[in-house]
């Protein structure tokens, strides 16, 4: 009988190690789903951070436009029908800048 518990307790623990979670975050804060995502050298891009006066370092960097953060809710996995992001500042709805595209 004790033999059949302690195998069962490593079997559900086995389980629940392996199963995966939703992922909602990233390091730099919560995952975007942006409905354009391009490099910052663009024609597109550029000139729309000439206009907001952004200068960026590395024009080699992806910019996400129009983005909104995805969240989890429940155990239901998160949808995105664009394009599903980490970047480095969401400080702006209308383009998020240093963007990695990840798979959901």
């Amino acid at each position: 009988m004790q033999f059949k518990f302690a195998f069962l307790t490593a079997a559900l623990a086995t389980l629940a190690a392996a199963t995966p979670t939703p992922r909602d975050t990233c390091s730099t804060g919560p995952v975007q789903c942006c409905n354009s995502v391009q490099s910052a050298s663009s024609s597109g891009i550029a000139g729309l951070l000439g206009l907001l006066g952004i200068v960026l370092q590395d024009v080699d960097v992806l910019v996400g436009l129009d983005c909104s953060p995805i969240t989890v809710i429940g155990l239901g996995s998160s949808s995105c029908s664009a394009q599903a992001v980490c970047c480095e500042d969401n400080s702006s709805s209308l383009i998020s800048i240093g963007c990695l595209p990840i798979t959901l």
